[in-house]
């Protein structure tokens, strides 16, 4: 069986360092299962160019996440920007959210099974989801899934078991 390949957004590297924020752990554990072979993971240069973006010791801790997951790098490509644009004209993402629609574009022209995204205002929504999907059919594209941490770690390095959520009382 081969493994799936997922393409980690950005948001996916900035959740890896806040760990104030819920899904940190979660995010942290997708990563290790990415080092453990469970996953190939992919980003982009458009991941990177908001990356740069960032203060220079976050950016520099984001970047160095690439080399020490073996994550690889795709390059921007026009059919990545033509595809964007068709999601953006379809009304699958907001006008203004061309980055937002060039991450689900390029993981799917690429071929690739999962979308990594904590980006609820955009990404990681149902309207999104099946928009992006019906547009990659009609464009001859396999639909590609959109999806959080939260919902592919093993549960055992979730943050429930983690004692980051208030869900995790004992049990009786």
């Amino acid at each position: 069986m081969r493994k799936p390949k997922i393409y980690l957004e950005t948001t996916m590297f900035n959740y890896y360092f806040d760990a104030d924020r819920e899904a940190h752990a979660d995010t942290v554990a997708l990563f290790e299962e990415c080092a453990a072979g469970k996953y190939d993971p992919y980003t982009s240069d458009y991941v990177i160019e908001e990356i740069d973006d960032a203060p220079e010791e976050k950016r520099e801790k984001m970047l160095a996440l690439i080399s020490r997951y073996s994550i690889t790098i795709l390059a921007a490509a026009d059919e990545t920007d033509i595809l964007a644009g068709r999601y953006i004209s379809e009304g699958a993402l907001p006008r203004g959210s061309l980055t937002d629609a060039r991450h689900i574009a390029i993981a799917s022209i690429n071929d690739l099974d999962y979308v990594f995204s904590l980006n609820f205002k955009h990404i990681n929504k149902v309207k999104t989801k099946t928009m992006t999907g019906l547009i990659n059919t009609c464009e001859g594209y396999k639909p590609i899934i959109i999806a959080s941490p939260m919902e592919v770690i093993d549960d055992d390095k979730t943050r429930y078991h983690l004692g980051r959520d208030s869900r995790n009382a004992p049990q009786d």
